[in-house]
């Protein structure tokens, strides 16, 4: 019988909560298993409370590192030794790397955005870019396709209560980059029209369009899309959203957030083991699980 446990085997995992539901175990333990590994990635339901302690554990069990997911993302910036440059423009942090006992906090949200669109024979260099959203999905890949040579980036967003607090970020993101970011109010449709009008790729990064309201698009009119306007929608169930379907009604490539979801797992694998994730393994799994 294969030995799956060992007396050298390290620990990774997920701190989040809830956790359990999280497909992150069997992506990265399979992954480990596939390429040798010794390694296991468990998922742990961590209270905000606990999360100093949870973050000290890393070092203590001398873990590979961990994924976080909601609520812990911003919080757990405090606790790191040192932050890779578009964490530290986010503010928020998804990955924590162990790197002998100094813990280093990486975003990779982003990468797996531009991954994602990388499949597709896309890019965002030299490209203008339109992305509905701020929020922390959003913001991730604005900041990583800035750093990776976006020309322009419009950015619309509701006028909530955290409206205000977007447009310094930003100016932080242009400013350690040679990206032009404008941010506007999301419902100016006729500034949306002049933004899509001469952008290269439109991108969702709201959450209008999941379920249970999977016919709500994030634009009010779908004669705002055009064939040669590529849109990318970080949902990924429904499969196909409103926005995708009208997208492909136009002839225009459409592409949903399940790439996105494996390439974040992927960057944050390569940054613990130094070794490329086997996505063509992972994906099938990784889609099969989402249809549950």
């Amino acid at each position: 019988m294969e030995k799956a446990i060992s007396g050298q085997t390290r620990l990774a995992g997920l701190y989040a909560l809830p956790a359990r539901h999280s497909f992150s175990p069997t992506m990265h333990t399979t992954s480990f298993r596939e390429l040798g590994i010794d390694a296991v990635y468990l998922s742990f339901d961590v209270q905000p409370e606990t999360l100093g302690r949870s973050i000290q554990a890393i070092c203590d069990l001398e873990m590979l590192g961990v994924n976080l997911s909601m609520p812990h993302k911003m919080a757990a910036v405090e606790h790191m030794d040192e932050l890779s440059q578009a964490a530290r423009l986010i503010g928020a942090i998804n990955t924590i790397v162990n790197q002998d006992g100094k813990l280093i906090g990486h975003t990779t949200d982003g990468i797996g955005c531009l991954e994602s669109l990388k499949e597709h024979n896309l890019t965002v260099v030299d490209k203008k870019v339109t992305i509905l959203g701020a929020g922390g999905a959003a913001t991730a890949i604005i900041t990583q396709a800035a750093l990776d040579g976006a020309k322009a980036i419009d950015v619309f967003n509701i006028q909530d209560s955290f409206y205000q607090t977007i447009e310094p970020k930003l100016k932080r993101i242009e400013e350690e980059t040679n990206c032009h970011l404008t941010l506007y109010d999301l419902q100016d449709e006729e500034q949306l029209s002049r933004s899509l009008a001469d952008s290269d790729l439109l991108i969702n990064g709201t959450n209008v369009g999941m379920d249970p309201d999977p016919e709500q698009m994030p634009i009010p009119n779908a004669d705002l899309l055009r064939s040669d306007l590529p849109v990318f929608d970080v949902i990924y169930h429904p499969a196909q959203t409103a926005l995708l379907k009208a997208a492909e009604a136009k002839g225009a490539i459409a592409i949903n957030g399940l790439g996105m979801l494996l390439h974040q797992g992927a960057a944050a694998f390569k940054l613990w083991t130094d070794q490329d994730m086997p996505v063509e393994i992972i994906r099938p799994l990784l889609a099969a699980e989402i249809l549950k």
